[in-house]
């Protein structure tokens, strides 16, 4: 099988309205960044979007709202977007908060066939409304469901053409657990080389997760945040 794929808007091809999509990264560092674009030119709608974030108000996932192709967002920390603030108190985004390693944790389940776990995360709070409670060693947990995707996108430091991926440093994040729960698997690299370049030791995920790949350009590699200490010497 050829998994090779000449750009973002070729690998999303078969994306469809009221798809559910998982997107790598954590904050903005190892977004899908050509994934991302390709979706907002696609002008798909009605999506539901499974991030640790939801990006800033002009990049990231951050696009897809200004655009309103988001219909749904799964997701731990939003603090950074003003229009995601701004769609959530109008009513026109539905928003799932969930703890951050309870989100991670949903992921890795789907990916290794769980399809439930309890977790002592949120019990008592309105995130345990509606749950199974049970309790183990006398505290109370919460039974939370794998969490899993039509499509998952991830971003790369290398991949070769088989799908084998490798990241570098933080950019692992969520995405090597998303590349395993997403029903169909893409990724972009920002290197894609031929296979046994890659050292078999330094491969995250194998390429048997991985459905299609290419390789990204144009990459910004935004720092959200920066502080600076003026006073340094």
């Amino acid at each position: 099988m050829n998994k090779v794929f000449a750009n973002a808007a070729a690998a999303i091809f078969d994306v469809r309205d009221n798809n559910t999509i998982m997107l790598g990264g954590f904050g903005l560092c190892g977004i899908p960044e050509n994934c991302i674009n390709a979706l907002v030119e696609k002008k798909v709608s009605g999506l539901t979007c499974i991030s640790n974030n939801a990006g800033v108000d002009d990049f990231g996932l951050g696009l897809l709202l200004h655009t309103r192709q988001i219909k749904k967002m799964m997701s731990s920390y939003v603090g950074e977007n003003a229009e995601f603030e701004r769609q959530l108190l109008s009513g026109e985004l539905e928003v799932e908060l969930i703890p951050q390693g309870t989100l991670a944790t949903r992921i890795q389940m789907a990916g290794m066939g769980i399809p439930a776990f309890y977790t002592p995360a949120g019990y008592g709070t309105e995130i345990a409304q509606g749950k199974e409670v049970k309790a183990f060693n006398g505290k109370m947990h919460l039974m939370e469901y794998a969490m899993h995707a039509d499509f998952a996108m991830v971003k790369a430091w290398k991949g070769d053409t088989l799908g084998n991926l490798q990241f570098r440093k933080t950019t692992r994040n969520f995405s090597t657990s998303m590349a395993k729960a997403g029903t169909i698997t893409i990724a972009e690299v920002e290197e894609l080389v031929a296979p046994g370049e890659l050292d078999a030791d330094a491969i995250h995920v194998a390429g048997v997760y991985v459905h299609r790949i290419f390789q990204g350009t144009n990459y910004q590699k935004r720092i959200e945040r920066k502080t600076v200490n003026l006073n340094a010497k």
